[in-house]
């Protein structure tokens, strides 16, 4: 019989013949750098579509020190469609950081990473354990879930008090050997077995000891406090096009989507008050709609539509004007790589807007 105190070596079992094909688990042992990059990637983003975006960012910026001497632009052109750019930033500057500070040299501690831009808690945990065989837990979201069901923990998991309790428990069950295995292998559990919704306990390696499993309390926990409702905002978006080149508009260095590029774009309550918002911008008429796209953040979501504008003037600010080839040099904003994207199709097929 297995004794609850020894279910992480049960856990690691399981983990061991079912543990996830990863590009960044590939190199053995593993290489601080990729296991920061794809936490840092993982945040807010599906593995799934993580798996090219980091095969293609190692491609491109092979080490720690190629992405320190890269371009702001350069990181966030590689980034382009993962969305949450301040991640790039904090990559980038970290990079550098660690190059000066360190010698190029990751820290190895939790405690030392957690200086550098963008590392939190759960990063430094993941990197000390993964990387450097550290014993300490990396607290995410798949961790608190797993565990807050395990132990029947009714803490709200997101609150500060719940968090703190789980992490306990975490810290005092970590194994000393392969702690990074273990964390893995919660992650890998939550991630596939111990899901939000319909959690599949019948495949679970810990279901005989799970106390939400043995009272029926799988639907009941984790306690989670709803997330507050999204902002909807209409967003209208100027066409001006002048010799085969159109006018893109590069937003402030600091807010969402920072230093990123986009179609002159005006956010209103109201699809009327954005339109007529661009057109004073502009200092022209716009046309009828030539794309829609209906674009979903975390906290926004946008209903965006594209107008074709004759005449129109260049605002003051940040403006200028690019060829299609030339998009591809630069770092578009999410939903306007989207618009980029549909504009590039018809260029192609016409040869002209």
């Amino acid at each position: 019989m297995i004794l609850q105190s020894d279910w992480p070596t049960l856990l690691l079992h399981w983990f061991d013949a079912n543990r996830r094909d990863l590009p960044w688990r590939e190199v053995k042992p593993r290489n601080p750098y990729h296991v920061w990059v794809s936490e840092i990637m993982l945040q807010q983003t599906r593995t799934e579509t993580v798996k090219g975006y980091f095969c293609r960012w190692i491609e491109q910026f092979p080490s720690l020190e190629a992405l320190a001497q890269a371009s702001e632009e350069q990181v966030l052109r590689a980034w382009q469609g993962l969305g949450y750019y301040s991640r790039a930033r904090n990559l980038h500057k970290a990079a550098r950081q660690v190059m000066m500070e360190y010698g190029g040299e990751m820290p190895q501690d939790a405690r030392s990473l957690q200086r550098l831009p963008g590392i939190g808690a759960y990063t430094a945990g993941a990197i000390a354990s993964m990387a450097f065989g550290q014993q300490v837990p990396a607290v995410d979201g798949n961790l608190l879930r797993v565990l807050a069901r395990f132990y029947g923990v009714d803490q709200d998991i997101a609150s500060t008090a719940g968090k703190k309790t789980l992490t306990g428990l975490a810290e005092a069950i970590i194994p000393e050997m392969r702690p990074g295995d273990f964390n893995e292998a919660m992650m890998d559990l939550g991630a596939d077995v111990c899901s939000p919704k319909n959690p599949r306990c019948d495949q679970c390696p810990l279901k005989g000891q799970c106390r939400a499993f043995r009272e029926k309390r799988t639907d009941q926990l984790p306690v989670k406090r709803p997330r507050a409702a999204q902002k909807e905002f209409a967003a209208a978006c100027g066409l001006v096009a002048r010799t085969g080149k159109f006018l893109l508009h590069k937003r402030p260095a600091k807010g969402m989507l920072a230093s990123m590029w986009e179609f002159p774009m005006v956010l209103e309550k109201t699809k009327t008050e954005a339109r007529q918002g661009l057109e004073e911008l502009l200092q022209a008429g716009a046309g009828e709609t030539v794309w829609e796209h209906k674009h979903v953040f975390t906290h926004q979501i946008w209903y965006m539509e594209a107008y074709i504008l004759e005449g129109a003037k260049v605002p003051d600010g940040e403006y200028a004007f690019f060829s299609p080839d030339e998009w591809e040099l630069i770092p578009l904003a999410g939903p306007h790589a989207k618009l980029a994207t549909f504009l590039k199709k018809g260029i192609d097929s016409k040869k002209r807007v």
